[in-house]
């Protein structure tokens, strides 16, 4: 376990007569529509982002290059409203048979209904399964066809952690569903009956076991791997952990500080923060860790992989982390507000116990006294 150190223009109208204003009133440019456009994509207002792309399309004055740009920006308009994917589905005429099951799983996650949502990727698996049992086994394909058949398992094993989170979002009002615990329990059944080894599926199991205070059990998900040969390297179920999405790690980690798994946490930041130093939840998170480390050690308690450090040494990196993390959610302008205020609390309780940052160490002055060492041993050589 490493130790981390770590404007709006204003338009002013012109009176003229009717006849002058018909004849004088500017068309804007188009590349002043795209710039527009592309301001309401940012803002995810995406209709009336299409409105100003529409009206850029039809013009005939526009450069090859900005019709280009016109014709992606509406590319991405379609794909973040759904539309795109709409047109493969039935009752569009152009619809395949069966239709792709892409399709179902990118408008399950653009949904912001939650029983759509959850329709989509049912619709996902039942297209899925028929897949995979129609696939007849093939001498002659071979590896080609079980890495088929496995990444068709693996979307399967997604559309059900899907339709779990859903479940358990608190915007929605399922997560307060009687029957929300039980359907997650079935479903993460069902996902774990296709791929019993899967690591998101694991640690969505771990997710919904914490919810429901068994935080023995929701350990023994995330410490679960694939069972591996006797010859297998230690680092594989890390390597493993590594290979996951971002997002994914950082929720494990997450999950395993709740369980008090701090050591494996931390091992998971640090792999984070040694691929994207720029992670504003990575640092908090490592932060807290190390706090609840030093908060550990301090009340008694022995932590794995903290042997040779004092509580102090812990809490100073606890503090590095957390003010790395601070000026990164300043400098980005990070919306995550809770983070913001836990560091700030956290930081508040580690002012309380007079724990400051570590000593910066400037290897650039200790270069600078060596050139001069040897400045004046040649002045007295040369005299």
């Amino acid at each position: 376990m490493g130790r981390a150190r770590a404007k709006t223009k204003k338009f002013v109208p012109i009176v003229t007569n009717s006849s002058q204003s018909s004849s004088s009133s500017a068309t804007p440019a188009i590349s002043a529509l795209l710039d527009k456009a592309q301001e309401l994509i940012v803002q995810c207002d995406f209709p009336l982002a299409r409105k100003f792309i529409e009206r850029a399309l039809v013009r005939g004055d526009g450069s090859v290059s900005e019709k280009n740009q016109a014709r992606e920006m509406m590319g991405v308009v379609l794909l973040e409203t759904g539309e795109l994917f709409l047109t493969l589905l039935p009752p569009h005429p152009t619809a395949p048979t069966p239709p792709p099951p892409s399709a179902h799983l990118y408008l399950a996650q653009l949904s912001a209904d939650p029983y759509t949502a959850l329709k989509h990727y049912q619709a996902a698996v039942d297209i899925l399964q028929t897949q995979l049992k129609g696939k007849a086994p093939s001498p002659t394909q071979g590896d080609e066809q079980d890495e088929g058949d496995d990444e068709v398992r693996s979307n399967i094993v997604r559309a059900y952690v899907g339709m779990v989170e859903v479940w358990m979002d608190p915007e929605y009002d399922l997560c307060f569903d009687p029957a929300a615990s039980s359907t997650c329990d079935s479903l993460l059944a069902n996902a774990l009956q296709i791929d019993p080894h899967n690591l998101e599926a694991l640690q969505c199991l771990a997710s919904v076991r914490l919810s429901q205070e068994k935080t023995e059990e929701a350990l023994a998900a995330l410490l679960t791997f694939p069972p591996s040969s006797p010859d297998a390297p230690p680092a594989r179920n890390q390597a493993l952990v590594a290979a996951l999405p971002v997002s994914v790690r950082l929720a494990r980690a997450k999950l395993l500080l709740e369980c008090g798994a701090y050591h494996v946490a931390l091992d998971v930041l640090e792999n984070v923060l040694a691929s994207d130093d720029s992670s504003v939840e990575g640092w908090y998170l490592m932060g807290w860790g190390w706090w609840l480390v030093a908060e550990r050690q301090k009340e008694g308690g022995e932590v794995e992989g903290s042997e040779g450090l004092t509580w102090e040494d812990m809490a100073r990196d606890s503090r590095d982390c957390l003010e790395t993390c601070q000026m990164l959610h300043e400098s980005q302008s990070d919306p995550d507000t809770p983070i913001l205020e836990h560091v700030q609390e956290l930081l508040g309780t580690l002012n309380a116990l007079g724990i400051m940052s570590s000593p910066v160490q400037d290897d650039e002055e200790g270069d600078g006294d060596g050139w001069e060492d040897a400045s004046d041993d040649e002045d007295v050589e040369m005299s």
